[in-house]
């Protein structure tokens, strides 16, 4: 299926979470932020929440520093 991530356009899984994105990315799922659609998805929902074809995703991660 078709999703764009972060303004780019990809080809995955058709049987995809908002989790298994962010682990096929490489992203830690405590420090990043997901919006699907335009709706914030909780963390507690990453695991639940499937992804379809057509889904535009923002992904931000958070950054330590000081």
């Amino acid at each position: 299926m078709q999703l764009t991530v972060n303004g780019e356009k990809g080809d995955y899984a058709e049987e995809l979470t908002v989790a298994g994105l962010l682990q096929q990315r490489g992203h830690d799922s405590n420090v990043v932020v997901v919006e699907r659609n335009g709706e914030i998805v909780p963390a507690a929902a990453f695991a639940a929440t499937r992804l379809e074809a057509g889904d535009v995703l923002e992904l931000v991660q958070f950054v330590g520093g000081g």
